[in-house]
């Protein structure tokens, strides 16, 4: 009786102390606003852009290659 009331004494104090061991997760409002970088896709369109400029030179003067 003294060995079980013993082992469910280490198993609560165990329990405890992992318990208080559980990481805290904490959620705060950023001081700053949210900004978002379009960059991007002015790059890609200007890009693409000078892609299909490429094809209509090679299209006009095909002799160059």
């Amino acid at each position: 009786m003294q060995q079980r009331l013993t082992v469910i004494s280490l198993i609560f104090v165990g329990a405890t102390l992992l318990a208080g061991c559980a990481p805290r997760v904490e959620v705060a409002v950023p001081n700053e606003p949210i900004t978002i970088n379009l960059n991007v896709k002015i790059e890609h369109e200007i890009l693409v852009k000078v892609d299909r400029e490429i094809d209509q030179l090679l299209d006009d003067q095909s002799d160059l290659f």
